[in-house]
């Protein structure tokens, strides 16, 4: 008869405790991974729903060629903006808004040369000083003038264009195709917007794609403004989107720039007083000391010293200008 006394040998309660620890670690398991799978299931059942492949490969592939076409079009943009400055006569002078040829400028020019060095020959009888005027009215005067007309141009372009952007946002909103919208600009926007636009619209008329007619405007108007607004129309016609949201928030932006330069203009203002002031103020006493006392002021172009002075003068004060100058210039 056994002895129940003996103890059990704890060998055999070991694949018992063994398969209950497994067990529990299969139902803690359970419990922590169902509700991901679920999830799953029903982001796949959502998926399938809408017609969409609930294929993970599938989906990054869509946003990587998002993301490359993206960064191709910004690429291809960028590329134009640095190109910007290697302008033809013909370029600079669309973006002067002269309807010059490429002859009439250079006619305009020499004519300009010719005349102010005759009037500078007929004044002081000096070649030196008939021939270096000539020189600056033949090549000086003409880029001037055009530098001028195009950053008055550049001005009234930026001054109107969130006033068509907010058109062609409207419209758009209203279900108007973007190309009647682009009418609509160019035909009740103010100039030089509506001509630019008017151009815009030719130009898609001949073939080209709306963001290639765009980008031919940054060319014509080569600002910040432009080159984002070409961006904006560039992205939207390879990658999709809502136009209207980009076009509405472009809108924004552009305002807050132009309320940022007021300021920065209204900040150097005290700069730029000072810079004319430096600049007119030794003229202004260079004429009353000719008028009331010819004789002592004369001796500044009468004598070697005196014109050593004038030039020593001259190139100083020009330094002076040009430095405030370039301390007030700020780009945007």
């Amino acid at each position: 008869m056994p002895d129940l006394a003996a103890p059990v040998s704890t060998a055999s309660h070991l694949p018992v405790a063994a398969g209950l620890i497994g067990i529990a670690v299969a139902a803690v398991a359970y419990v922590a991974v169902l509700p991901l799978l679920d999830g799953e299931r029903r982001a796949n059942r959502r998926l399938k729903s809408i017609g969409v492949s609930a294929s993970g490969a599938a989906i990054r592939g869509v946003a990587v060629n998002r993301r490359e076409q993206v960064a191709k079009t910004l690429g291809e943009i960028e590329a134009k903006a640095k190109n910007a400055s290697k302008a033809t006569v013909e370029l600079k002078l669309a973006r002067a808004g002269l309807g010059w040829t490429k002859q009439t400028y250079y006619a305009v020019s020499a004519g300009c040369g010719v005349v102010l060095g005759l009037l500078l020959f007929l004044i002081t009888d000096s070649p030196i000083a008939a021939a270096g005027a000539a020189f600056a009215g033949g090549f000086g005067l003409p880029a001037a003038m055009l530098r001028h007309l195009r950053l008055r141009r550049i001005a009234k372009f930026n001054k109107e264009l969130p006033n068509a952007v907010d058109v062609v946002v409207r419209g758009i909103r209203t279900g108007i195709p973007v190309g009647d919208c682009f009418r609509m600009v160019s035909r009740e926007a103010e100039e030089p917007v509506r001509s630019e636009f008017k151009t815009v619209v030719e130009t898609q008329a001949l073939g080209l794609s709306l963001g290639e007619a765009v980008s031919r405007l940054f060319e014509r108007v080569p600002t910040a403004e432009v080159n984002f607004f070409a961006i904006v129309i560039n992205i939207q016609q390879q990658s999709g989107g809502n136009l209207s949201e980009a076009l509405n928030n472009l809108s924004v932006v552009l305002r807050e720039r132009a309320k940022m330069r007021g300021k920065v203009q209204a900040m150097s203002m005290e700069a730029k007083a000072s810079a004319g002031i430096i600049a007119c103020l030794p003229f202004a006493v260079a004429g009353i000391t000719t008028v009331t006392s010819p004789d002592y002021i004369s001796l500044l172009w009468t004598t070697d010293i005196g014109k050593i002075a004038l030039v020593g003068a001259a190139i100083w004060m020009s330094l002076g200008v040009l430095t405030i100058k370039k301390m007030i210039a700020f780009e945007f």
